[in-house]
């Protein structure tokens, strides 16, 4: 199993558990927002490297 899809397995759980905690809007922002807040602290040269690492493995 590849290590995109255990992050992504992770955070299915992680948005299942607190779904029914703290309520469906809440559970939405943290489940999108980390990842957004996550990418926007990176600096600019690695959000590039990042943006083509990534489309090289599409292609894949």
């Amino acid at each position: 199993m590849s290590t995109r899809t255990k992050i992504v397995i992770g955070g299915v759980v992680v948005g299942l558990l607190l779904m029914p905690l703290i309520g469906f809007w809440f559970s939405l922002l943290v489940v999108v927002g980390l990842p957004a807040v996550a990418y926007l602290m990176l600096d600019p040269s690695q959000r590039k490297r990042l943006r083509r690492v990534s489309r090289k493995e599409i292609g894949r």
